[in-house]
């Protein structure tokens, strides 16, 4: 049976075609449909974790139990996984471990596009790159045999064009995978540095053994014979735009890039008067080839190393070089097309919008975090100074009181969403407690993980497949690790907000703030009647745009709000100082 899958949908039918009953991780894009995805199929656990090292730890417990697990994640999830990732190494697995990374060229949706090929070197484990949604499927349960064969985690490295384009895929039956017996071996699982120093002796020579299978799996690493005048190396969706852009030429694709196969490359380049490698971001595979004392004659002198790939831009690149080899009919299209700027933006009716508006009001230095209220930082709210990681907001607010005291504790706030709270911001805010800060702390509860999709979390009472689970209390929680001022507002109500905030940034001890309001997408919520704005009161002062929200604009040189984009929310209405802006029902009475 064939069917059209994204990549993301891909790996999740690959791993259920592996016998895959068992798959966690953290929503992020591009990755989050995979979970999503792979809950769809009878007979399976997909579980949202409250962040990606949580996932990874319980991927691997169930796996050296015996049951074949993959865990999902963005690129930079990987970096909070990457503790038990370097360990898991050493000990192996007992059934396949799968972790997928999905990278972010171009940084669509990300706050870096860091190459997380550099962890499959660096943690010393395969690494497999598709280039296509069938071979996102194939190489799934590629990567479960290697993980068993092999006795090693695999990371399967996806990027946002093969996590979201989608190709045919042909579809096979999934076989029935047998729970694998668990066995007792503290010496192989029980990382002391007497156990695990031999471990990383048999982690080295596994390495050498991948990279001879590397060599021989012609099915994975293959060698597209065409010019002998120009070869050229590359691995995932790289492989598409090079094959496009330059469809004459020889290639070696690489589909396991990590442990080089470095037999096969020998032979390619010999193949051919001159090499090129193209790849997505780093060197990655071009320092290591140089480093053989193979001849490359162009890479990343001719690559962009920033920003994602196309087409046009790698046949933009051999233009000049190989003009004859370089595609002449599609590769240099510019369409011109005239679109209105459509700069991101907070819902109409969102909750963080008052917040941020009172943040902006009260001129604070805002230290910020990942999510939707990250949109706070644009202007006209203009109200976010830093955004650095999943749940720096909250260390760095503390570290702004260590660099000037209490004088700026007085003046800063930290903001972070229910979910990034729980991801990460826990053990920071136990930090300030514990250090005795007096940092202001302001937990945006949404009831959602918004930003990605509207995916669970502990805080929501629903799990990943929306079933009923036990839900966070965030005032309680922050009461037991040390916090004795908790306070929960309505940030639809912007003098409530105002005060609180006022009044927590005074006291002289640690405080959280908590600003419920459930997301307005997620619930459908329409809180009130639209507003209306009386044209001979509107005094076009401009204080309700300051709100930023797309609800309100000028028509004909008039405020008008829209009574379709509109939620009712108020907000508009409690910062027009003029009674120019009204609900709807009220018109009659106006007029």
């Amino acid at each position: 049976m064939k069917t059209l899958l994204s990549g993301n949908e891909a790996i999740a039918r690959g791993a259920y075609e592996a016998g895959v009953r068992f798959g966690t991780g953290y929503p992020g894009t591009p990755s989050t449909e995979i979970l999503e995805a792979f809950a769809t199929y009878k007979d399976v656990i997909a579980e949202w974790a409250p962040n990606e090292k949580v996932a990874l730890e319980v991927g691997f417990g169930a796996a050296v139990g015996g049951r074949r697990t993959f865990v999902t994640m963005k690129h930079v999830g990987l970096n909070v996984a990457a503790d038990p990732l370097f360990s898991a190494a050493y000990a192996g697995v007992n059934a396949g471990l799968v972790i997928i990374s999905a990278d972010d060229p171009g940084m669509h949706s990300s706050q870096n596009e860091q190459d997380n090929r550099h962890f499959a070197r660096a943690a010393k484990i395969p690494l497999l790159e598709p280039s296509s949604s069938q071979e996102a499927k194939e190489f799934m349960k590629l990567a479960f045999e290697l993980s068993e064969h092999f006795d090693i985690p695999v990371l399967v490295r996806l990027t946002t064009r093969i996590s979201h384009s989608k190709t045919v895929c042909t579809l096979d039956e999934p076989q029935h995978e047998d729970l694998k017996p668990y066995r007792k071996n503290p010496m192989k699982n029980v990382l002391l540095p007497a156990y695990a120093r031999p471990r990383h002796h048999v982690l080295e020579e596994t390495l050498k053994k991948l990279a001879d299978y590397g060599n021989k799996a012609f099915q994975i690493n293959a060698i597209d014979v065409g010019s002998s005048d120009v070869g050229i190396i590359t691995s995932g969706i790289a492989y598409q735009y090079s094959k496009e852009a330059i469809p004459e030429a020889s290639f070696l694709k690489l589909g396991l890039s990590y442990p080089l196969p470095q037999k096969l490359i020998r032979y390619f380049a010999q193949m051919v008067k001159r090499l090129y490698i193209v790849e997505e971001l780093e060197p990655f595979l071009e320092e290591q080839i140089r480093a053989m004392g193979i001849e490359v004659h162009g890479g990343k002198d001719i690559i962009p190393i920033t920003g994602e790939l196309n087409v046009e831009r790698v046949a933009g690149a051999f233009r000049s070089r190989e003009p004859g080899l370089v595609a002449s009919e599609g590769t240099d299209r510019k369409i011109e097309v005239s679109v209105p700027d459509r700069p991101p933006t907070l819902c109409p009716g969102c909750g963080h919008r008052g917040v941020m508006y009172v943040l902006h009001k009260l001129h604070l230095t805002v230290t910020g975090d990942i999510g939707c209220y990250t949109l706070g930082a644009l202007p006209p709210l203009k109200a976010m100074d830093t955004c650095l990681c999943m749940g720096a907001s909250v260390s760095m607010a503390y570290g702004m009181e260590v660099a000037h005291g209490e004088k700026m504790a007085r003046k800063t706030v930290a903001v972070i969403g229910d979910s990034t709270f729980i991801h990460s911001g826990i053990t920071a805010l136990t930090n300030i407690v514990y250090n005795q800060g007096v940092s202001t702390i302001i937990i945006l509860d949404n009831h959602t993980t918004a930003m990605t999709g509207h995916q669970g979390h502990p805080g929501t009472g629903k799990n990943l497949t929306r079933q009923h689970a036990p839900e966070f209390d965030f005032k309680k929680l922050c009461e037991a690790i040390g916090v004795r001022r908790v306070r929960v507002v309505d940030p639809y109500n912007l003098e409530e907000t105002e005060t609180v905030v006022k009044e927590e940034l005074s006291a002289d001890e640690t405080s959280v703030i908590i600003a419920a309001a459930p997301c307005v997408l997620e619930k459908k919520i329409i809180q009130g009647p639209p507003e209306k704005v009386i044209l001979e009161k509107c005094t076009k002062c401009g204080v309700c745009f300051q709100l930023g929200c797309a609800g309100v604009g000028m028509e004909n040189g008039e405020v008008v709000i829209d009574d379709l984009l509109c939620t009712g929310c108020t907000l508009c209405e409690q910062v027009c100082t003029f009674d120019a802006v009204i609900p709807l029902t009220e018109e009659g009475d106006h007029e």
